[in-house]
C-alpha cells in the first residue's frame, strides 16, 4: 500500500482547517474563528483503515435517530461492517437517508468519546467514488472520522449515533474534541 492516501488525508485536513478558520460559512462562530489555529487530530494510522464488505440487509429497517436539539431524524439501517480493532471484534452499522442514496453514513461513539473526542460521537461519510474498491468492498477509514457541526456551535441540529454504534473500544483516529 502506498502512502498516497496519507498525503491526501493530510491535504484534506489542511483544507478543513483553513475553511474552519476563515470561511464565512464555517460552523465555528465568527467571534471564535480568529483564535483557531487548526483542529486537533490523532496521527494518521493505517491500523484504523479497513477494506471491508458491507453485509447489506435484505430489508433495511427504518431507524429513528435522536438529534442534539431533542429532535428526531429517520434513516435506513442499510448494513453492517465487521472488523477487528485493538484485538476486539467490532460490528458497526451503516445507514442511508433514502434507499436510492449512493453514500453511506456511519456515526459512532467509542471509548474516547467525552474524553479525547467529541462526547456525542463522530461521523464517517462513505462515498462510492472514493470509498469503494475495485472489487466492491468499502474503505472504512477512521482516520477520516470527523465531528458533527454541533461540536462547534449549539446552533446546529446534529443526529446522534444510535446506541447500536456505541463501541466499547477506543478509536484513536480522526478528529479530536474541539476546544
Amino acid at each position: 500500500m502506498t502512502d498516497d492516501w496519507k498525503r491526501t488525508l493530510e491535504m484534506q485536513r489542511d483544507e478543513k482547517d483553513q475553511y474552519f478558520a476563515n470561511d464565512p460559512h464555517s460552523p465555528i462562530p465568527p467571534a471564535e474563528r480568529e483564535s483557531v489555529d487548526g483542529l486537533e487530530y490523532y496521527p494518521i494510522d493505517g491500523d484504523y483503515r479497513f477494506e471491508l464488505p458491507l453485509e447489506t440487509y435484505d430489508e433495511p429497517e427504518p431507524v429513528v435517530v435522536a438529534t442534539s436539539t431533542d429532535g428526531e431524524r429517520e434513516y435506513l439501517r442499510w448494513g453492517e461492517f465487521r472488523f477487528t480493532v485493538s484485538g476486539e471484534e467490532v460490528t458497526i452499522q451503516a445507514y442511508k437517508s433514502e434507499a436510492d442514496d449512493d453514500r453511506l453514513w456511519v456515526p459512532f461513539r467509542d471509548a474516547t468519546s467525552g474524553e479525547e473526542t467529541y462526547g456525542a460521537g463522530r461521523y464517517l461519510d462513505l462515498e462510492p467514488d472514493t470509498h469503494r474498491t475495485a472489487d466492491g468492498e468499502w474503505l472504512l477509514d477512521f482516520n477520516e472520522a470527523y465531528n458533527p457541526t454541533c461540536a462547534y456551535s449549539d446552533q446546529y441540529d446534529c443526529p446522534l449515533p444510535p446506541t447500536e454504534n456505541w463501541l466499547e473500544v477506543p478509536i484513536e483516529a480522526g478528529e479530536k474534541v474541539f476546544h
